[in-house]
C-alpha cells in the first residue's frame, strides 16, 4: 500500500529533500501589504526589505479546511494513505483546519500536530519517511513519529528581537535593552509546542552561538545520530561556519544539513537567526 508523507511549507526542509523523498507540500501564505504569496515564491530579502522601509512584519495566513481537502484529494490521487504534518498549534490554525479536512477521507489521511515548527518539524516529517522505507504501516509511522514529538530538540538564537517584538512576542523596553547589552535569547519549543524563552546569552552572534551549541551538548547527552539540521534565516557565512564547526566537533551526527528557513518562519524571527535542530532520546 503507497503511503504518501506531506507538510506544511513551514518544515524547511529545502527543494532537494523535499524531491529525494516525495513529500507533498502544502504551502501557507506571507501577505505584504496588498501582495498575497504562497511560501516558496518569495525570497527572504524581499521580507527584511519590506519590513526596513514600512517598519511593519508581514502577515502569515493558514489554509483553510477547503484549501486542505482539495490539497488531501490531489495527493491522495497517487497514494492510498496519506500521513500530513502541521507546525505546532500553539503557534497557528493550520492543524485545526487540516484535521477537519482529514475527517472526510475515511481514515485514509492521518494529521499530526508537529509540536515544532522549521526544521523541527522537519525531522519528523524525514522520520515518517525514515519509517515507511523500512516498511512500516501508516498506523505505526504515526505512533512512532507521534511519540518523538516531545524528543526532538527546536530552539533557535535571533540576532535581535526586533521582529520578536512587532509580533508581540517582546516589549519594547526588552528589546532596547538586548540591543544595548547584546543579549541574544534562546528561543526554545516545550513539549507541548509553546515557545518560551530560556535563557540569555552576550556578545557578539558568533560567541553566542558557540556557546549555544555548546550549552545543547551539555544537555543532550543522548541523541538520535541519524541528522541535524543548521537552520538560519540568510545569516552571516561566519555565524554559520561556527554553528557547523561546534556542531561536528561536539556531535557525532551521520549528516548536518544546513538549510535557509523559509518565508513563513523568516517572517517572525528577523535575519541572521539559527537553530541547531535534532532528536534527543
Amino acid at each position: 500500500m503507497k503511503i504518501k508523507i506531506t507538510s506544511d511549507s513551514t518544515c524547511d526542509l529545502g527543494d532537494k529533500l523535499i524531491a529525494q523523498n516525495d513529500i507533498g507540500i502544502f504551502a501557507l501564505q506571507v501577505i505584504l501589504g496588498e501582495k498575497t504569496y504562497r511560501d516558496g515564491e518569495i525570497a527572504p530579502q524581499a521580507i527584511f526589505d519590506y519590513v526596513a522601509s514600512t517598519g511593519i512584519l508581514p502577515k502569515t495566513s493558514a489554509g483553510s479546511t477547503e484549501e486542505y481537502t482539495q490539497f488531501f484529494k490531489e495527493q491522495l490521487a497517487s497514494c492510498e494513505e496519506l500521513i500530513h504534518f502541521n507546525i505546532s498549534s500553539k503557534a497557528s490554525s493550520t492543524h485545526s483546519a487540516a484535521s477537519i479536512a482529514a475527517k472526510q477521507f475515511k481514515g485514509r489521511v492521518k494529521v499530526i500536530d508537529s509540536k515544532a515548527l522549521s526544521t523541527g518539524q522537519g525531522l519528523l516529517v524525514l522520520k515518517a519517511c525514515d519509517f515507511r522505507a523500512q516498511g512500516m504501516s501508516s498506523d505505526e509511522i504515526a505512533e512512532r513519529v507521534t511519540a518523538l514529538t516531545p524528543k526532538v530538540n527546536t530552539s533557535f538564537v535571533p540576532d535581535d528581537l526586533n521582529y520578536l517584538h512587532k509580533g508581540g512576542r517582546c516589549s519594547l523596553a526588552a528589546m532596547l535593552g538586548a540591543k544595548v547589552l547584546k543579549l541574544h535569547p534562546l528561543i526554545e519549543e516545550d513539549r507541548e509546542g509553546q515557545l518560551i524563552a530560556k535563557k540569555k546569552y552576550m556578545g557578539s552572534m558568533e560567541r553566542c552561538i558557540k556557546t549555544y551549541v555548546q550549552d545543547l551538548r551539555a544537555q543532550y547527552r543522548r541523541y538520535d545520530k541519524t541528522r541535524c539540521f543548521v537552520t538560519h534565516s540568510c545569516a552571516d557565512q561566519s555565524i554559520i561556519d561556527i554553528a557547523k564547526k561546534e556542531v561536528a566537533d561536539m556531535f557525532e551526527f551521520d549528516e548536518v544539513i544546513e538549510t535557509v528557513a523559509g518565508a513563513i518562519i523568516t517572517s517572525h524571527c528577523g535575519r541572521n537567526t539559527l537553530g541547531v535542530l535534532f532528536i534527543s532520546e
